[in-house]
């Protein structure tokens, strides 16, 4: 697929089929995460890949929108080191959505859907993965095949008009 049509394809996916994914498959994915660019290429990153089912329906249950994490294949823990202050806390928030959105693309181009949710309970995420007490697990992105429909490029966006959002020179 090329780039541009992952970027029109990809959409937020919760309903998942049966259909495992593959662990060749889950690692090209968390190697766009890897790849992601970051502040200062600081890499305040860890990435745990989850396919057991028991294991993903706890994680469900860690924010109220987190319940698509039960219905998929994998799910990617994205895991940032406490912050020191605001201002890393802000750098580590904007890298942690480039490599989300990576990841998401990456499994786009495969035909893979991907769900991202926050985390609420980070006490019982951390427990459920064996994160460490001075580390967060910040969002988790469900990872599976989409039961609905394939992915595909989206003619016509659910999107603000492209006119409204995009300013030439000045606002």
């Amino acid at each position: 697929m090329e780039t541009l049509d992952a970027i029109r394809a990809r959409r937020n996916v919760r309903d998942y089929t049966a259909d495992p994914v593959s662990d060749e498959d889950l690692s090209r994915i968390a190697e766009a995460g890897w790849r992601a660019p970051s502040a200062s290429n600081r890499q305040h990153w860890d990435f745990v890949v989850v396919t057991d089912r028991g294991q993903l329906a706890e994680l469900a249950t860690v924010w109220q929108s987190a319940s698509h994490i039960a219905r998929a294949a994998a799910a990617i823990a994205l895991v940032v080191p406490r912050p020191a202050d605001d201002r890393q806390a802000a750098l580590d928030q904007y890298d942690l959505g480039q490599a989300t959105y990576a990841m998401m693309l990456a499994a786009t181009d495969l035909g893979i859907g991907t769900g991202h949710s926050s985390v609420g309970d980070h006490d019982k995420a951390r427990a459920l993965l064996g994160v460490p007490a001075t580390h967060d697990v910040a969002y988790l992105l469900g990872v599976g095949y989409p039961a609905d429909r394939p992915l595909r490029p989206v003619a016509r966006p659910n999107r603000r008009p492209f006119d409204e959002v995009v300013h030439r020179g000045r606002w």
